[in-house]
């Protein structure tokens, strides 16, 4: 790549928009299902798309990158050698979801430095498109792996413990199967440290409504929520016959826990008339397909409970009143609850000079935008919370999100990658 001296040249520096349309096409050829798309984490399906990704910045002449945690990293030069931008996202997805999940946060990284390439220009910092494994935590039941992994901080613990849904692999397994290496992810290795990156960015579709229901193209995130999560509850109660069994002598799982949501929705509504940030969801019920029968009261149900606050106070208070609540329950109807291990995901805040650059962007460039929470965990939230100044930039949804029919326009990526190109141009001068 030859060398440049004019950086700042916005009318001539533009997002490689064809080529993120191209991408997105063959992403969605090569790994669809039965509806929508499945990229298993440290699975084929992420696995092609890593490797198109890798594809593509060869044909550009970008330096490459891995590390033994198997994230790609594709840096373009800056003017000056100093901390780069990292523009980052994943291209793993829920089963069955959507082609946009992720994969808009890589490809409108990758357009952007495409437009450099095309135009023979330099950036005034180096800019590096992170290809983040395994964030969706629906494979592996731990958070942010593969950004944690690029700064160390996935344990040897989880390499041996946590196993893919579907097939129960170990997550050490799979790491070492997509081309990895365990050993080196034991010891710590650090592909780097906070203070190598001078800002962090992810951009992402929106996972809700909002920006839909407001007909606004692009949101800036202000913070992200943190979780309170107990994946592997159950309720034990007594399988009994479904006729002869009187109602006071039952000791009813199913009716238990039905209890336990409505008193769990009537909890999070108090939570909301008293102006706290608060989302429950209960996500996952069901009875022993082995031994529950039509004809049998259930003696067991198993079900899953995400808590999600932008506050970690709220999110301990919550604890505090769901246990009151399961053990009013256990006295009610004769049961034992057993939540189990709980796992648990930080709130993250975005840098304010970050968001202030970014929706400064925004009127240069003639887009609307909305200064907006984030309901979903994203790999930003490590960056943030290791002390890396962090971004995000929503892209409008208007069919939600883990989904087949999840969407984004391509006008409205347009619009986000000019604001992220015009950002690149002229980024924030941030003093850690």
């Amino acid at each position: 790549m030859t060398d440049l001296s004019k950086a700042n040249d916005t009318d001539t520096i533009k997002p490689d928009i064809a080529l993120a349309e191209r991408l997105f096409t063959e992403f969605y050829t090569r790994t669809s299902d039965v509806r929508g798309v499945t990229r298993i984490s440290y699975g084929l399906g992420e696995n092609i798309a890593h490797s198109i990704i890798r594809r593509e910045a060869e044909a550009l002449g970008l330096a490459i990158k891995s590390d033994p945690a198997c994230n790609q990293y594709i840096t373009l030069p800056g003017q000056s050698d100093g901390p780069e931008i990292v523009i980052g996202s994943h291209l793993d997805s829920v089963p069955m979801g959507g082609n946009f999940d992720g994969a808009a946060g890589v490809l409108m990284g990758l357009s952007i430095i495409s437009g450099f390439v095309s135009s023979r220009r330099l950036p005034i910092l180096p800019i590096t498109l992170m290809v983040i494994r395994a964030e969706e935590s629906a494979w592996f039941a731990a958070s942010y792996i593969g950004s944690r992994a690029s700064f160390g901080q996935l344990s040897a613990q989880e390499l041996e413990t946590v196993i893919r849904a579907g097939d129960g692999e170990k997550l050490g397994d799979a790491i070492q199967a997509a081309g990895g290496c365990i050993s080196e992810i034991a010891k710590g290795y650090s592909h780097w440290s906070p203070g190598d990156i001078a800002l962090f960015l992810e951009p992402h579709i929106e996972q809700g409504p909002i920006l839909a229901q407001k007909n606004i193209p692009l949101g800036i995130v202000t913070d992200i929520r943190g979780s309170l999560r107990f994946r592997q509850a159950i309720c034990r109660g007594t399988y009994a016959h479904s006729g002869a069994t009187p109602r006071e002598t039952r000791r009813d799982a199913a009716l238990a826990v039905c209890k336990l949501v409505v008193e769990i929705d009537q909890l999070w509504r108090q939570f909301e008339a008293r102006g706290k940030d608060l989302t429950v969801t209960v996500g996952e019920i069901a009875t022993d397909p082995n031994e529950a029968s039509f004809s049998k009261v259930a003696g067991s149900v198993r079900f899953s409970l995400d808590i999600r606050s932008n506050s970690r106070a709220i999110l301990k208070a919550f604890a505090v009143d769901l246990q009151v609540l399961t053990r009013a329950i256990e006295k009610d109807e004769n049961v034992i609850f057993d939540l189990g291990p709980r796992t648990s995901t930080k709130s993250a805040k975005m840098h304010s000079s970050i968001v202030s650059r970014l929706d400064q962007a925004a009127t240069e460039i003639k887009v609307p935008i909305l200064k907006m929470p984030c309901g979903a965990g994203h790999d930003a939230a490590t960056f943030a919370n290791l002390g890396v100044p962090t971004g995000m930039i929503f892209l409008r949804n208007e069919n939600g999100s883990h989904n087949p029919d999840e969407y984004m326009s391509l006008s409205d990526f347009s619009d986000g990658a000019k604001l992220l190109m015009r950002f690149c141009l002229q980024p924030p001068d941030i003093a850690k």
